[in-house]
């Protein structure tokens, strides 16, 4: 125990700080991109839809590691994109926090995506009818009722998305690397103390995400169970 204690005295927290504000970060980025796609892919034809839902929902399904490769292609100085944007707007992706939050959000992107759907798939469409015989524009009725009735699934979605960019390591580490106090996250921390055999420390992190976890799944918890609770009522 006393060990423990030092080690908690002497640890470097900033891979907890990196790991929140990428985990925000991306959060936000996917949470209006995923609720954006949903709404557009909804309305599109079934062909176009198993296309798009196809091209949206592979990087959950794909390697972390291929999914990084491709976005180091895309970002790299030595590419058209990324030349672009080092040259044009002073902006690099490689090996800064900024890749850390590009890798997040691309990996956990699809999870809020799926949610989303799967709430706006769920809403009563007579709902929507009824808002356009009061007049309602399409924009107000997606903000007003749309996303309201799907508020739970969304909800749902936000804190896996969550969840999924505060774990994030192969895209990470291929994009954005491993530099101390910059890029590196909790999952980079633990690989790298692990690497170097102290076990004690690298308890201690996965500590401190198991806890973080937990706090993620029970409010995913309360956040249905509060729902169920309405659903019966009425």
């Amino acid at each position: 125990m006393e060990a423990v204690v030092e080690i908690l005295k002497e640890l470097d927290w900033s891979p907890l700080w990196i790991s929140l504000k990428t985990g925000t970060a991306a959060t936000v980025i996917s949470f209006f991109l995923g609720i954006f796609a949903a709404g557009k892919v909804m309305h599109t034809t079934p062909g176009k839809k198993a296309v798009l839902d196809g091209i949206l929902t592979l990087p959950m399904v794909i390697p972390p590691t291929a999914a990084g490769f491709f976005l180091l292609l895309l970002f790299s100085r030595r590419r058209p994109l990324g030349i672009l944007l080092y040259e044009q707007f002073d902006i690099k992706v490689v090996q800064t926090w900024l890749g850390c939050i590009i890798a997040a959000t691309v990996i956990a992107f699809p999870l809020m995506y799926r949610n989303a759907r799967a709430a706006f798939e769920q809403i009563d469409v007579n709902l929507i009818y009824a808002a356009r015989t009061l007049g309602m524009s399409e924009t107000k009725i997606f903000w007003k009722v749309v996303l309201p009735s799907a508020g739970p699934g969304v909800a749902s979605g936000t804190i896996l998305t969550f969840a999924r960019a505060l774990g994030e390591y192969g895209a990470t580490s291929m994009l954005a690397g491993n530099i101390p106090g910059k890029t590196g996250t909790i999952s980079q921390k633990i690989a790298m103390v692990i690497q170097d055999g102290d076990y004690l420390t690298a308890g201690i992190w996965v500590a401190i995400v198991i806890l973080i976890a937990f706090i993620v799944i029970f409010l995913m918890n309360l956040i249905s169970g509060k729902h169920m609770k309405q659903v019966k009522r009425w």
